[in-house]
């Protein structure tokens, strides 16, 4: 069994035979097997660690960027290197079918991979002075301070690549971070500590600590943490920004992510895009399809596709290659869908594919006719439920995306680019994507969205700003 300890100034506490520290047990989502334990750390545990984050940041915070960048380029290559190892932990303890939980490593080698290319490239910003005549003796460039140690809280769903999005573009402004993981995934990500410590970094500018979230909150509220990186639930991310309303902070809450397929979109395209983005990983990815908007004159059409598309698709044991929907989390995420499904039929739903429940898997869904107001059409469902609604023009189609209280990301599809254009400019989204779903997410782009799906911006190079201060540094020639 794998037993994962706590990274606390670059030692490692709470070992299997320790009994100052508390332990918890992991088990499968997909079979209810104890695959390992993982100590859990207190109050005391969480305050040594941001003490250590705030002495290492005045060594760290002078170090060169090519030092840390060579750092970096070390972690994505034992990353690289350890991939198999990875994926296999991500399949136990979250269920990501084996595929997925490949890539999602590759992602994480790539993301550490990215904030090493922008430290051997870094050079301070120029700012051109001639356009005032008072600028002629003057030579002004724009740097970056780091604000300080950083509190990077990761969800279960992405316990690797999410937890690379805060830590290497932390390093990569010399802020010393403070991991708190998700203890439905805490062993992937304090194996990936472990692995971090273990490509040299300094004592101190990593901590791991899986806690209660009592103690994270306590955390949040520390002003030792002089920026908060939360990914997670929308309730949680806007209680934090109320928490420390004067203090640095990145929300990546979520959404209910819609695809729409226009009147004159390729459903050759687009219908496999929308199968693997609705139903992959069991739907448990912040920007998975969970509506899919359709023209009035293709539903159709669409339905007598998709529907066989999704009965053939691989669901069940999430190590065999073959399997595109696992299970989801634990057994409250799933009785929370199954009851959600069972209201919306209640109030008029027709179910059109899936909706079955064997275990923690739910079999696929599409799902019609769903009642307006319903959790379903306004509350992040994360499982594999797809609603079908459809839309007369682009107007109601715009509408019907922009009247949720979120905006993560959108997919549309169409062969027009001035109908593309027309999306573009109304869609209230931070993210939007023509002729593919809005699971695409490209690691070194802004990722992030408006109204209630969060506050700033991921994407190494957006964090990494988001991270320093910049400081404006004016030398007259003399």
């Amino acid at each position: 069994m794998i037993h994962r300890e706590l990274l606390l100034n670059g030692v490692f506490l709470g070992g299997p035979c320790d009994q100052g520290i508390g332990k918890e047990i992991a088990v499968s989502p997909w079979d209810g097997r104890r695959i390992g334990t993982f100590a859990e750390g207190g109050w005391a545990e969480m305050d040594a660690a941001l003490d250590c984050a705030t002495q290492a940041f005045e060594v760290f915070r002078k170090t060169s960027m090519a030092e840390r960048g060579d750092l970096l380029a070390r972690i994505s290559e034992a990353v690289t290197e350890r991939e198999d190892e990875l994926a296999e932990l991500l399949v136990l303890e979250v269920g990501k079918p084996i595929t997925a939980a490949r890539a999602e490593v590759k992602r994480t080698a790539l993301t550490f991979g990215l904030a090493a290319d922008l430290a051997r490239s870094w050079e301070p910003e120029s700012v051109d002075l001639s356009y005032d005549p008072r600028g002629s003796n003057y030579r002004a460039e724009v740097r970056r301070r780091p604000v300080g140690p950083v509190l990077a809280i990761v969800p279960w769903n992405w316990p690797y690549n999410l937890a690379a999005h805060k830590i290497a573009p932390a390093l990569l402004a010399g802020c010393p971070v403070v991991l708190k993981p998700s203890t439905a995934a805490a062993l992937c990500t304090l194996s990936l500590a472990r692995l971090i410590h273990e490509c040299g970094c300094p004592a101190g500018v990593v901590n791991a600590i899986a806690c209660p979230n009592a103690i994270a909150e306590k955390a949040v509220r520390d002003p030792r943490a002089k920026f908060v990186s939360f990914t997670g639930s929308e309730a949680v991310g806007w209680r934090i920004k109320e928490l420390v309303p004067d203090r640095k902070v990145s929300l990546e809450l979520g959404g209910d992510a819609s695809a729409v397929i226009c009147e004159d979109a390729d459903l050759d395209l687009a219908l496999p895009l929308v199968l693997n983005g609705a139903y992959a990983y069991a739907g448990q990815i912040c920007i998975s399809v969970q509506h899919l908007r359709v023209h009035e004159s293709r539903v159709d059409e669409v339905v007598a596709r998709l529907v066989p598309m999704i009965e053939n698709l691989g669901c069940g044991d999430p190590a065999l290659e073959s399997t595109v929907v696992g299970p989801v989390i634990n057994r409250d995420a799933v009785d929370k869908i199954e009851a959600v499904l069972a209201s919306a039929v209640a109030g008029g739903a027709r179910i059109l594919a899936g909706g079955e429940r064997t275990g923690n898997v739910i079999s696929p869904t599409l799902i019609a006719d769903v009642p307006s107001g319903h959790t379903l059409t306004c509350d992040e469902v994360f499982g594999p439920v797809l609603t079908l609604s459809t839309f007369a023009n682009d107007a109601e189609a715009m509408d019907q995306v922009n009247s949720g209280r979120f905006g993560l990301q959108a997919g549309v599809f169409t062969i027009s680019p001035d109908r593309a254009e027309l999306f573009i400019e109304n869609l209230e989204v931070g993210g939007i994507v023509i002729n593919d779903v809005p699971t695409v997410r490209f690691d070194a782009m802004p990722y992030g969205g408006v109204k209630r799906s969060g506050f700033g911006r991921e994407g190494v190079r957006y964090t990494y700003e988001e991270m320093t201060e910049p400081l404006a540094v004016v030398t007259r020639q003399v």
